[in-house]
């Protein structure tokens, strides 16, 4: 495993038991077979319109422990995005025959994961970015991280990490930022905090749409999004 990875874990007591239980409320074959099916009943209501790039949302388990994993965009990068937390992915290939084919191609690009679509739970509705172009999140399990061997591309990310899912859960660990525009109130993002790294812009956007499919009973948006980043 990428030997810089960093897992934050905060509010996990250490009992295995409470780690089954949590794999079993979020990762549970039963709530993956409901998140499969509203993605594909979602699916056909968008399933027409244009995406221009598709990130993958990988959720894992660390030590027993549901988290997501995230990349930190390399800072020596050209472009608006460098130094920023993302989730791996990228544009659209020609090549590429749908969003989960380039969420797939686009993660091993950048991490050296070779990942088959059995991993995949469905997409998830487009997002637009702040240049108005569609990025489709696909949302994955790739099991146990422990068994999984890391090669970051050193070009694109400068380092991997992931958040246990009770601490993205953990109201306190949530906050947002209101925007305005001309001195009037325009819209409300979600950020999440107290990590290795604050998430903000689309991939907290993202973040906090997952959290909502996966645990609904649990969170709760308080925010109205507009998409940016």
């Amino acid at each position: 495993m990428f030997p810089a990875l960093r897992h934050l874990c905060q509010g996990i007591p250490p009992s295995p038991v409470s780690n089954v239980g949590l794999v079993r409320r979020y990762l549970s074959w039963e709530n993956e077979q409901r998140c499969r099916r509203l993605l594909q009943a979602s699916t056909t209501q968008y399933k027409k319109e244009p995406v221009s790039a598709a990130v993958l949302v990988s959720l894992c388990t660390v030590a027993g422990v549901p988290a997501v994993l995230y990349t930190l965009r390399s800072s020596t990068m050209t472009g608006t995005h460098k130094g920023d937390v993302s989730f791996p992915g990228g544009k659209r290939d020609s090549r590429d025959r749908d969003a989960i084919a380039t969420a797939l191609r686009e993660t091993h690009e950048e991490l050296n994961l070779q990942l088959g679509e059995d991993c995949v739970w469905g997409v998830m509705k487009p997002v637009p970015d702040r240049r108005g172009l569609a990025v489709a999140p696909v949302l994955a399990n790739l099991g146990p991280l422990e068994h999984l061997t890391l090669k970051p591309n050193s070009q694109e990310v400068e380092t991997v990490f992931t958040l246990s899912i009770s601490h993205l859960l953990q109201e306190e660990n949530q906050g947002y930022t209101n925007f305005c525009q001309k001195r009037q109130y325009s819209y409300t993002l979600p950020v999440f905090l107290h990590g290795p790294h604050r998430i903000w812009g689309l991939t907290a956007i993202i973040t906090d749409l997952t959290l909502e499919l996966l645990a609904p009973e649990t969170y709760h948006r308080r925010t109205r999004i507009q998409a940016t980043r």
